[in-house]
Parts: C-alpha cells; structure tokens; sequence
C-alpha cells in the first residue's frame, strides 16, 4: 500500500508548524493545504508525507533548512552531491527534484547534470572533491582522506557535506519506502 502525503483536509497546527520551520515562518503563516498558492503544502509531497509525524517533522526540516539555507557548503556543492545521493540510491523523487533545484537555484548546467550521470570525468577542484567523497561515503560510510577533504573544501564545508550526504541518504530510503513518485516534468534517474 502506498503512503500518501496529508491531504486538504488532514493538515494540522503541528504539521503547518513543521513546514513553516523549513520556509522560515510560523505555522500559521504557511499557506493553507489546496489553497494553491506557491507554498500550498499540497505541492510537496515529501512535506505532506513526513507530516504524519508533525515532532519528527519540524526536527528534520530544522536541520535540513540549515542545509539548504544557511550552511557554509555550497549550494553548487550541495546539489551535486544530493544528486550523486539520489543516482546512487535509485531514488527518482529526490534525483528529479535535486536537478532541478541544482540547475535553477545552483548554478549546474544540464551539461553538467549529463557528465554527472556518467561519473566524475570532467569535474575537477571542489566539484570532484564534493563527488568522490559523495561516492566513498555511500561506498564505505567514511572519509578516508579526511585532511585532503579539508584542504579543498575547508573544515566547515567537509563536515557539512558528511551530513548533507547522510540526510540524503536516509530521505531517499523514506522517499523509496513510501513510493513518493518523481514530478511528471522531473529528470528521470540516470541507467544505473
């Protein structure tokens, strides 16, 4: 049985507060669920699923805003590792909708997204060094060359990108264990 997301009429205090904590604005500020407006928690199905555990919730999407929106790691960075995450994991949702925030919001061409999908060749500096340590943390569940990670992204950057990968990781099996379809539009998975 599929896990659907909260619908209209399911959304309480507790989840708009959850929600509001990841757009930076109390709950009762978020736009009502089928109001249609841009924010309408209808139109994120990760959020409306997540909010069946308002606590759990508001706990997550806190530290994911600080991810998204007020981590020293770059946003460019940032993507190209979710993206690495998503292909690896086989997680469509995650994968179509991190490729488009990375292509609209960060900076990575579709070019890029193209040379992505095939591996690391053609990257180079930080991009390779946020990719590899992407594919050795998914591999092995560690840094091997932590003071080479250090030295290319800087002390801040490497622990975050540890935790952007972890988070990730774990969305991506939420997302698989609940069936969260990808966006009609989205980039499909790249073959594995």
């Amino acid at each position: 049985m599929k896990f659907a997301p909260l619908g209209e009429g399911e959304w309480s205090d507790a989840a708009y507060d959850a929600f509001g904590v990841l757009l930076g604005v109390p709950g009762d500020q978020v736009p009502r669920a089928g109001s249609g407006e841009r924010y309408d928690p209808l139109n994120f199905p990760i959020i409306g699923s997540l909010a069946h555990h308002p606590a759990l919730a508001k706990a997550f999407l806190r530290f994911n805003n600080f991810h998204l929106f007020k981590g020293e790691l770059p946003a460019r960075l940032r993507e190209l590792a979710i993206m690495r995450v998503a292909a690896t994991r086989r997680s469509a949702f995650e994968y179509g909708e991190h490729v488009r925030i990375g292509t609209e919001q960060a900076g990575i061409t579709l070019a890029e997204v193209e040379l992505l999908e095939a591996g690391n060749a053609g990257f180079a500096g930080a991009d390779l060094a946020a990719l590899e340590a992407a594919d050795e943390l998914l591999a092995t569940n560690r840094i091997a060359d932590w003071d080479g990670l250090v030295e290319v992204l800087g002390v801040h950057e490497a622990i975050e990108l540890i935790f952007v990968v972890g988070t990730y990781n774990t969305l991506a099996i939420a997302l698989d264990t609940w069936d969260v379809p990808a966006a009609a539009d989205a980039r499909p998975l790249p073959a594995p």
